[in-house]
């Protein structure tokens, strides 16, 4: 495991925080054979989301790339191969060659490793504990210039569900997204919807099936309404607004697993 690859944040409270697409690194190796740009990788990619890791008490931030492995894809399609792995992108100068391949996975090995034994050292310390898997998506696709895809499909913010049990977690599911809903917002309040768009990948099945009735993941997508997704350029009073409301669900969810 690099040492870049992801850090490591330990607390003592019930939450942990994770931003695992967050980073843009790539080893020497995979960055030789990548036939993307930094921009059309970054597009993929969720930048500026390891920003909101504070709202937890453990936090988990990662450096390497989604585009070197992905952290929230079954260990047999974590490293994307053809276009159809990663939409529709030439991904690839040649076909990545199978040792390349198995140090990509090594990380992904390293790091669900770890992940156990952080999720167990929080598990021991709490009865219950929560995970919030920050994520963000893309909603201008059709160009940079073309109409935002239609806000009635694409929540600001999508809280995933899929895997979480609800008569265990419903308590925890419905904090979360009232105190998000009802924080302020640009003059109103953050359109907060369940399973729109998205209802959690592998690292929220994993933990809610690893750790049932004693942990629990939701994966938290934001709309990139914080920033522009064509140029990369972020809009800092958004993000640290979207990092508030954040906090505020946060809270929600310690005050809840402490009644």
């Amino acid at each position: 495991m690099s040492a870049k690859s992801w850090v490591i944040a330990s607390g003592d409270g019930p939450i942990i925080a994770t931003a695992i697409h967050a980073g843009h690194e790539l080893r020497q190796q995979v960055r030789e054979l990548t036939a993307l740009s930094d921009e059309e990788r970054l597009r993929e990619e969720d930048p500026m989301t390891d920003q909101w890791l504070l709202i937890g008490d453990t936090t988990i931030g990662l450096n390497t790339s989604r585009f070197e492995v992905d952290l929230n894809r079954p260990r047999h399609s974590a490293v994307y191969v053809a276009p159809s792995d990663a939409w529709g992108l030439q991904l690839w100068n040649q076909p990545l060659p199978p040792d390349v391949i198995q140090g990509s996975l090594g990380i992904y090995d390293s790091f669900y490793s770890e992940l156990e034994q952080t999720c167990d050292r929080v598990a021991a310390a709490h009865d219950r504990f929560v995970v919030l898997d920050i994520h963000s998506y893309n909603h201008r696709r059709r160009g940079p210039d073309a109409p935002v895809d239609p806000p009635s499909e694409n929540p600001e913010i999508n809280v995933g569900t899929g895997s979480v049990d609800q008569e265990l977690w419903g308590g925890v599911v419905d904090a979360f997204s009232a105190a998000l809903a009802e924080y302020p917002f640009d003059g109103g309040h953050l359109d907060v919807r369940e399973n729109v768009r998205f209802r959690g990948g592998h690292m929220s099945r994993w933990i809610n099936e690893r750790y049932t009735g004693r942990g629990c993941a939701l994966a938290i997508e934001v709309k990139k309404i914080y920033m522009d997704e064509w140029t990369g350029q972020g809009d800092e009073s958004v993000i640290v607004s979207v990092g508030e409301a954040l906090a505020a669900a946060a809270a929600a969810v310690r005050e809840y697993l402490s009644a």
